[in-house]
């Protein structure tokens, strides 16, 4: 799939990028210097999850098609990513070479007050991928189809929970009340139980403690091959890798993407955006997308900033729509 791409003066931006760096990133001997020594992958959630998975695959495709020499990761939880956040804005001056994911719940939840810190605390890297919206039952379910789960919902709410791995009013649980919006369904009644992290709510999933799970769809497609679950629908306008759309005009992605430390030199953040800019022309990367059926979305840099704000804006007027307060 083409993506769209900001051009940088690739050269200097390296020349800038080695001088900045220097302690932290080095060329391996022999090849070129637009290859980095190691980068360190910071993620707010426990593994399984989307944020676990962006960046385990980023870091595959990096240090396989050798841009990167290692990738090292951290994973830390709580407050719904706000632990995470909190921890590299504090232990800015030792975080050059670290790159936090994040996504599409960094606005929701700073809309929120979840947490106090927004993206404008630090300093947006890239936008690399999209992952439509998927909803996903146990593979012995006796729901077939979307339309049996709307059913199912309309005959009786309190008997369909749907798990999220992310708190109440988060984009798991935003997802499933626009999804039984746009079907007819009344929202205010949805039961949406909350996990920490992805890996959580598949496995309360398969557990039989709950109906369904919203996730995305990149988090269940190994899973349904193994035959464990099945995915009902995606939120997509077409089918992704063979699972059909929601239909009733449900269009959702959510964006996944990096973030260096506050305070970060440009030169700095122009070369890793730039870094992941070449990964997308890899087969390493390709096969890591596909796996996965993300969507390559790249927005680097300031492109990055005014999509994060035009979000902001977007998901403010959303959520005040359903009644759900805002502090920003």
């Amino acid at each position: 799939m083409p993506i769209s791409r900001q051009c940088f003066p690739v050269r200097s931006l390296i020349a800038a990028f080695a001088i900045a760096t220097a302690a932290f990133y080095t060329a391996p001997s022999g090849v070129s210097a637009a290859e980095v020594d190691k980068i360190h992958f910071l993620i707010p959630g426990g593994a399984g999850g989307g944020w676990d998975g962006t960046a385990r695959g980023t870091g595959e495709a990096l240090t396989k098609s050798g841009l990167v020499g290692q990738a090292s990761y951290e994973n830390m939880s709580g407050g719904g990513g706000g632990k995470a956040i909190a921890h590299i804005i504090e232990t800015a001056e030792r975080q050059s070479g670290t790159l936090m994911v994040n996504s599409t719940p960094i606005v929701l939840r700073s809309l929120r007050g979840r947490f106090p810190q927004s993206f404008r605390d630090l300093t947006p890297i890239a936008a690399v991928i999209g992952d439509y919206g998927a909803f996903v039952v146990r593979a012995d379910s006796p729901l077939q189809s979307w339309d049996d789960a709307v059913a199912a919902f309309n005959e009786n709410p309190r008997k369909v929970k749907v798990a999220g791995g992310s708190v109440k009013g988060s984009m798991d649980h935003l997802v499933t009340a626009m999804a039984f919006k746009a079907a007819g369904a009344e929202t205010a009644k949805v039961r949406y139980i909350a996990y920490d992290a992805g890996g959580k709510a598949m496995a309360g999933l398969l557990s039989g403690e709950t109906t369904m799970l919203s996730t995305g769809l990149g988090e269940a497609l190994e899973q349904a091959k193994a035959g464990q679950v099945r995915i009902l629908c995606i939120t997509a306008p077409e089918p992704v890798a063979g699972v059909a759309p929601c239909g009733s005009g449900i269009n959702f992605v959510n964006w996944r993407g990096f973030f260096g430390a506050p305070g970060l030199d440009a030169a700095t953040a122009d070369a890793m955006a730039a870094t992941l800019g070449k990964m997308y022309d890899t087969p390493e990367w390709e096969a890591v997308r596909a796996r996965n059926g993300w969507v390559n979305i790249y927005k680097p840099r300031a492109e990055f900033v005014a999509f994060l704000e035009q979000q902001e804006e977007e998901m403010k007027a959303l959520l005040n729509g359903l009644g759900i307060e805002t502090v920003r």
